[in-house]
């Protein structure tokens, strides 16, 4: 029985699996208390963290019919995030471990994401492409086996993430924070080939697998400056219509790529973007075209939440793996090299319990 606890960005989150099945699943965002100020300020989400965590344990543990005194392990992400948001979760994790007398584990926020997709379709295949989609990231995994073997970065974005040109460019077209659900329901009304946008790194001689939308980003900014020198407004559904589609084309194109050529008949699509209509559609399509198993999370468990990283700390107990020391920190930029990450003060590159659990 674990109990995961979520605290990395704006959403406190706290779910408990037992053997791969999930019990619990609550999350307190405080996304409204940033929207006014067009993206996540860190010291309130660390205030946000520190005000929901004990109610957001306490209605987790409620849901599952469960006291803390049943709970078998805590597991807690330690990295990547904010660091203050981060600190909080791991300090609340740290008391509920001791007060329950049970094992801690670290885990890494993206392998988080990678497991969601477990809780509604079971193991993962060995292998599988996984594409991770969100606000700050966005790469391309091999993924074997995911808390015992190391995790395979086929590629990663080299400037704006995905997420992060959503949010940016719905700035510019005057549309609400969090811009992707507000491109998304902008673009219902658009026509996605209204606007020629470019398709990044993805002509001949390009890296096939790495991802840059900075550039996307640039040429939404100059469509609309181009607009408003002629003294008109442009179409919002059919820049946002257009800009989801340049989106969705590059990273479909870019897995289904990575499937064909590591022999991989699954695909997984997690992160907040995974959320998107048009991604999950456009996946949908051209998996089936080419016959690879598409597995796409829930909404719900596409953002963040403490569900996926009691998956992650499932798995590691599962697979006996070591849990993190007493003096266990964060790493705010922690690197996605194994699932379990617990890094320790002055020990130079974080140290990989999964490592020795293989």
């Amino acid at each position: 029985m674990v109990l995961g606890i979520e605290s990395s960005c704006d959403e406190t989150g706290a779910g408990i699996v037992r053997d791969g099945k999930l019990l619990a699943h609550v999350v307190a965002s405080s996304m409204d208390e940033h929207a006014r100020f067009g993206g996540v300020v860190p010291e309130i989400a660390a205030r946000a963290h520190l005000h929901a965590f004990t109610p957001v344990v306490r209605q987790a543990l409620d849901e599952a019919g469960l006291r803390l005194g049943q709970i078998d392990a805590v597991a807690v992400t330690t990295g990547p995030g904010l660091s203050g948001a981060l600190q909080v979760g791991l300090a609340g994790a740290k008391t509920l471990a001791y007060a329950a007398g049970v094992p801690l584990y670290g885990v890494h926020h993206l392998a988080g994401h990678v497991a969601a997709d477990t809780l509604e379709h079971g193991p993962l295949p060995d292998p599988c492409v996984v594409l991770i989609v969100s606000g700050g990231h966005t790469s391309l995994l091999l993924v074997r086996d995911l808390v015992r073997e190391p995790i395979l970065h086929l590629g990663d974005t080299l400037d704006d993430a995905a997420g992060e040109c959503f949010d940016k460019v719905a700035r510019i077209l005057g549309l609400p924070y969090p811009g992707g659900p507000a491109i998304d329901r902008a673009a219902r009304d658009g026509d996605p080939r209204a606007v020629a946008f470019p398709r990044p790194l993805t002509r001949p001689g390009d890296d096939p697998y790495a991802f840059s939308f900075s550039g996307l980003k640039t040429a939404a900014a100059r469509w609309v400056e181009r607009h408003r020198l002629r003294g008109a407004e442009p179409s919002v559904a059919d820049g946002a219509a257009a800009l989801q589609e340049a989106v969705a084309d590059v990273l479909t194109r870019k897995a289904l790529a990575a499937c064909r050529a590591y022999d991989v008949r699954t695909l997984v699509v997690v992160g907040g973007v995974a959320a998107n209509s048009r991604v999950r559609g456009l996946a949908e399509q051209r998996c089936a075209a080419t016959g690879i198993e598409l597995r796409v999370p829930p909404m719900t468990l596409c953002t963040d939440n403490g569900a996926m990283i009691a998956a992650v700390g499932d798995l590691l107990v599962r697979a006996e793996a070591e849990p993190a020391p007493l003096n266990v920190s964060i790493d705010p930029s922690a690197p996605l090299d194994h699932a379990s990450l617990t890094p320790v003060p002055g020990s130079g590159p974080s140290v990989k319990s999964a490592d020795r659990a293989a």
